[in-house]
């Protein structure tokens, strides 16, 4: 299989997310949506690797982009 680093990068980052978010008490709300913003980058990446075209390739990564926690920051 062909190494992928964003999509290593992005399953690392998921992961780490979740762990984040099982070890905060408390802020369920806030909890709930950071692992859920979190995770969905990777599913955007997985997603844009099976794009129609190069348009559908790169809107999906927009998408994973603005779905980034870092960019809340």
């Amino acid at each position: 299989m062909k190494e992928n680093k964003l999509r290593e990068m992005s399953l690392e980052f998921s992961v780490g997310i979740i762990q984040l978010c099982e070890s905060v008490k408390g802020h369920a709300s806030l909890v709930n949506q950071l692992e859920r913003s979190g995770t969905s980058v990777a599913a955007n990446i997985h997603e844009a690797n099976h794009a129609h075209s190069r348009a559908d390739f790169i809107a999906k990564l927009q998408i994973a982009l603005s779905d980034s926690p870092e960019r809340m920051l």
